[in-house]
C-alpha cells in the first residue's frame, strides 16, 4: 500500500505540474519581451570601442575626446546613427575609416549643410592586451584615403614629416584661435575644385572648401583625434575650428557613426516603443494580459452543457412531439386524437367496447347536453392548421371534463 501512495503522490507532484507550467511560461515571456526590447535597441548600446576612427573610439585614432570635450564646453554634440538625423542645420563631422566607404547617401542627405569629413590616415590593428586601443603598424596606402570623394572629386595624397610648426591659415575669416601646430607626418591633399583654407609651412593643403557648398575636407585627422586631444593647444584650436565651420544658429555639433557600420535602421519594433506610440503599446500588452487572466480563471460555477438529447419518458415525448411538428403533420393527428377520447369515454363510462363508432358516438353525444361531442369531433378530424387542432383538442378535453362532473 506504501508504494502505491508514493507513487500517486509522485504523479501529482511531478515536473509537469501546473504551478511549474505557470512558472515556465511566465519566465519564457518575461525572456521574449526582453528579447524584443534588447533587439529594438541593440544599435543603441553598442559602446563602439573598437578601435575605430569614429566619434565612439577611446583609441588614440578615434575622437571621442573631442566629443567629450565639446560637451564639457556647451557645444551640444550628438551622435548620430541614422541617416536622416543628418538632416540638420548643425555642422556634421564624418569620419570614415578607409576612403572606400561610400559617402554618397550621407552627402546627398546633407546637401548644401555645413559638412566636415576628415580623411582616415593610420592603418591600425587591435591591441589585444586593451580591449577598445589599437595599435599603429604604419600608415595607410595613399590610395585609400585618395578615395574618400571618388569619383566626384578624386583626391591626391601626399605626406612629408612634420616640425612641431604652426599651420598657416590661408581664408582671413578663420580666427586666430584656430591656430594648429604640425603633427609628427603631415598628410595633405590636392585636386580640383579645392579651395585652400588651412596650409602647412610648405603649402600643401591641409584643410579644403569643395566646390561651391559648405563641404569640408581636413587632410589631417591627428588635428582633431584623441591623440591631439593630449595638447592643449591642439584642443583649443579643434574646438574653434569646429565653432568656425559651424553654422551661425546652430544648436550643436553632429558627430556621425554610420559611415563607421555603427548606425541602425528605423524599425516598427522601435516605433512601438519610442514615444508617442509606447501608450499605444503598453495599451495593447494589458489588454492582452486581462485576456490571459480571464481565460485562466473562471468568473462564477462552471455551467454544464446540456444534452442534445435527454433522459426519460418526458424528454422521449418532447422529442417525438418536436419531430411530428418539424415534418408539419401535427393537423394530421386530429383523427387519433378524436379516438384517444373515445376510448377514455369508454372506460369511465364503462360502455360496450365491441360497439361501432356510430354508436358509440351516438352515445357519447347523449352524455353532455351542454356541448357536443361530434361537432368537437368532426371539427378535429378536419382540423388542416395547427390552431385548428389546438381548438378542437382544447374542446373535446372539456366535453370530458364536464360528462365527469
Amino acid at each position: 500500500m506504501s508504494e502505491v501512495t508514493t507513487y500517486s503522490q509522485a504523479s501529482t507532484e511531478g515536473a509537469f505540474n501546473a504551478r511549474t507550467m505557470i512558472v515556465v511560461a511566465a519566465v519564457g515571456t518575461l525572456a521574449f519581451l526582453a528579447m524584443l526590447v534588447l533587439g529594438a535597441y541593440a544599435p543603441d548600446l553598442r559602446s563602439g570601442r573598437n578601435g575605430g576612427t569614429h566619434a565612439l573610439s577611446n583609441a588614440a585614432t578615434g575622437f571621442s575626446g573631442l566629443v567629450r570635450l565639446a560637451q564639457d564646453t556647451g557645444r551640444n554634440p550628438v551622435i548620430v546613427r541614422t541617416e536622416p538625423d543628418l538632416k540638420n542645420e548643425d555642422l556634421a563631422v564624418i569620419t570614415p575609416d578607409h576612403g572606400t566607404v561610400d559617402l554618397g547617401r550621407i552627402l546627398s542627405t546633407r546637401g548644401p549643410r555645413a559638412t566636415l569629413i576628415v580623411l582616415p590616415k593610420w592603418q591600425t590593428i587591435a591591441d589585444p592586451l586593451k580591449p577598445g586601443w589599437v595599435r599603429v603598424p604604419g600608415l595607410l596606402p595613399p590610395h585609400d584615403p585618395e578615395r574618400t570623394l571618388f569619383p566626384t572629386n578624386p583626391l591626391r595624397i601626399a605626406r612629408a614629416k612634420g616640425h612641431s610648426r604652426p599651420l598657416v591659415n590661408v581664408d582671413v575669416s578663420i580666427p586666430a584661435e584656430v591656430r594648429f601646430f604640425e603633427p609628427a607626418v603631415v598628410q595633405s591633399i590636392a585636386g580640383k575644385h579645392l579651395q585652400p583654407l588651412i596650409i602647412s609651412p610648405g603649402g600643401a593643403i591641409v584643410l579644403a572648401k569643395v566646390g561651391p557648398g559648405r563641404l569640408y575636407v581636413l587632410s589631417e585627422p591627428d588635428l582633431l583625434n584623441n591623440h591631439a586631444m593630449g595638447s592643449e593647444a591642439q584642443a583649443d584650436a579643434a574646438l574653434a575650428l569646429l565653432d568656425y565651420l559651424n553654422s551661425t544658429d546652430a544648436d550643436g555639433i553632429l558627430f556621425d557613426v554610420t559611415a563607421n557600420g555603427l548606425g541602425r535602421s528605423r524599425s516598427p519594433l522601435r516605433l512601438g516603443l519610442d514615444p508617442p506610440f509606447l501608450a499605444v503599446t503598453l495599451t495593447i500588452f494589458t489588454a492582452m494580459l486581462l485576456a490571459a487572466w480571464q481565460a485562466l480563471n473562471r468568473f462564477g460555477p462552471v455551467r454544464r452543457r446540456e444534452r442534445a438529447i435527454a433522459f426519460g419518458k418526458a424528454a422521449l415525448i418532447d422529442n417525438s412531439a418536436a419531430l411530428v411538428r418539424k415534418a408539419g403533420r401535427e393537423p394530421r393527428l386530429g383523427g387519433r386524437y378524436v379516438d384517444v377520447i373515445r376510448q377514455r369515454a369508454v372506460t369511465i363510462f364503462r360502455l360496450r367496447p365491441t360497439a361501432d363508432a356510430q354508436t358509440l358516438d351516438e352515445r357519447l353525444e347523449g352524455l353532455n347536453h351542454i356541448r357536443s361531442f361530434s361537432a368537437a369531433a368532426n371539427a378535429a378530424a378536419a382540423a388542416q392548421t395547427r390552431d385548428e387542432l389546438l381548438g378542437a383538442a382544447q374542446s373535446l378535453n372539456q366535453w370530458l371534463e364536464e360528462v365527469q362532473r
